[in-house]
């Protein structure tokens, strides 16, 4: 039996959003019709938001091809809201995000083991 899922939660603090993001499986297509919407909708109207990711990638198991275009336009669309973007997971998985996400957002990009050592990151304080 293959496992699948996706946990999304975003909190907001004036300008300040924390994404949470846990996967388990493959990224699909339809992950992605559910996760942008909510990113848009969360955005929308600002001029310049500070977005903090934790992207729990532990049980993640990769892309559909369709959805990997997806992360790439997501990303694209968003660069300049990522302020910083901490993955936790599989070494070889957030190796890889990490460094093709660096590619498409403008803001910091770190892999980590621990899910704690990635959110005492993510809560330093910003450069302005």
């Amino acid at each position: 039996m293959k496992r699948h899922g996706l946990h999304i939660g975003i909190e907001r603090i004036d300008n300040d959003f924390f994404l949470s993001l846990t996967v388990a499986g493959k990224l699909t297509h339809e992950d992605y019709q559910k996760i942008t919407p909510l990113l848009d909708n969360a955005l929308e109207g600002l001029d310049d938001p500070n977005l903090l990711a934790f992207v729990d990638i532990r049980e993640f198991e990769g892309w559909e091809l369709r959805a990997a275009w997806d992360d790439f336009k997501l990303g694209a669309k968003h660069h300049r809201a990522f302020k910083r973007v901490a993955i936790v997971g599989d070494q070889r998985w957030a190796d890889v995000a990490a460094k093709v996400g660096s590619w498409f957002i403008a803001g910091e990009m770190e892999d980590f083991d621990e899910p704690g050592d990635a959110l005492q990151w993510l809560r330093r304080p910003l450069k302005t």
